[in-house]
């Protein structure tokens, strides 16, 4: 939905945006949350999505998902419930194209070994800032701060409402923090209770459908887990049976897709009609009411528990695999190393990131921005091992 034509009037409407940090004359032929949409996939930080890991490394394979393919996944799911739900479309479009442009090489590997980092820098005398790392965090900070356009402010200067949707989490006191930099902004709800825009909300559950989903299918091409393994979890083998029932005799890759198939079309629905009854539940008329209540974009009782049952399984046995904690262990290694070595010799930084007032931050800035490979690379000029051969 585009304008406010046609919206729920508990959806966001651009012409009733709380605005930009930086004011700008509105665009002729744009809203607000299409404007932010098309700056989000002209940013350099959306680039390098491409080649930036979600489970699998960007060298083990060019067919498995990368942090781009999963972001323009999320973002089709969400367009798909939004419509059907008469929420804002481009809203979620920009919020699930924008959500992950803060992660770091290497997935969650890499962002723990930043965060353990700066944390080092805290507990060997204070030179930490105090915020740590946080991939959803640093997605804000790449919005606000660190992308480099537009000659009159920094960032992409995007609409409140989809930076509220960007920063999903937020600790207590990082979202102190941040209240003291906005006051009444982003991260006010982490510290007075309330909930994001229904569309924020949907752009988070579409993310966990998503990734639910292409991680059977990745986890199932890579040999780490079977099709046989997935009998064992509920909610696939469901899809599985019915896929057969429909084709007999159907298997392999054949049967993998159209049981994923399946199973996103029914939790798409499921969404749907959870959500409808729990808008009508909490009798919440407008936007407003939606920021004072619990999360209201949900899946319905049984759909969570077997939801829930799926990423337990993904996690024992594609997550935790030995093979992908053996891969984990070094992508961690390597970027503790790089920050290590860009701290004690900043020469190494570009003049950017190394002229910059507090040194820990601007390295984690920069190793955050890095791709796979450009981190590989860079490990082992400044090292000389070889950690990923």
């Amino acid at each position: 939905m585009t304008a406010g034509a046609g919206l729920d009037p508990r959806a966001c409407d651009p012409a009733r945006s709380f605005g930009r940090r930086h004011p700008e004359a509105p665009a002729p032929t744009r809203s607000a949350f299409q404007r932010d949409r098309d700056r989000v996939i002209h940013s350099t930080a959306f680039r390098r999505l491409v080649y930036k890991t979600q489970v699998f490394l960007n060298h083990e394979g060019d067919l498995f998902r990368t942090r781009l393919t999963h972001s323009l996944e999320v973002a089709q799911l969400g367009r798909s419930i939004a419509r059907s739900l008469r929420l804002n479309e481009d809203l979620v479009e920009a919020i699930a194209l924008a959500h992950d442009l803060g992660h770091t090489p290497f997935g969650h590997a890499g962002q723990d070994a930043l965060h353990d980092s700066m944390q080092r820098c805290i507990d060997q005398g204070g030179a930490g800032d105090g915020w740590g790392f946080e991939h959803n965090l640093q997605s804000l900070r790449v919005v606000d701060e660190l992308e480099e356009r537009y000659p009159a402010f920094d960032g992409l200067n995007l609409s409140f409402e989809t930076r509220e949707g960007i920063l999903k989490h937020c600790s207590r006191a990082n979202a102190q923090r941040l209240e003291v930099m906005e006051p009444e902004g982003v991260a006010n709800r982490f510290l007075t209770g309330g909930s994001p825009s229904l569309e924020a909300q949907l752009c988070n559950l579409a993310d966990e459908i998503a990734y639910n989903a292409h991680d059977i299918d990745d986890g199932v091409r890579s040999g780490l887990i079977t099709l046989e393994q997935l009998e064992q979890v509920p909610l696939f083998d469901d899809y599985r049976r019915r896929a057969l029932k429909a084709h007999p005799g159907l298997g392999g890759r054949r049967l993998l897709f159209e049981s994923i198939r399946l199973m996103l079309s029914d939790q798409v629905y499921d969404v749907i009609d959870s959500t409808r009854l729990s808008l009508e539940a909490a009798g919440v008329a407008t936007l407003e009411e939606v920021r004072r209540s619990r999360t209201l974009v949900t899946f319905s009782a049984d759909m969570r528990q077997r939801s829930q049952t799926l990423k337990t399984f993904l996690l024992r046995n594609l997550y935790r695999h030995p093979k992908v904690m053996e891969t984990t262990g070094r992508a961690r290694q390597v970027v503790s190393d790089l920050f290590d070595a860009y701290l004690s010799d900043p020469a190494q930084l570009p003049e950017a990131h190394a002229s910059r007032d507090h040194l820990p931050r601007a390295v984690a800035d920069y190793i955050a921005g890095m791709t796979d490979r450009f981190a590989i690379r860079e490990h082992e000029r400044l090292s000389g091992a070889t950690l990923f051969p």
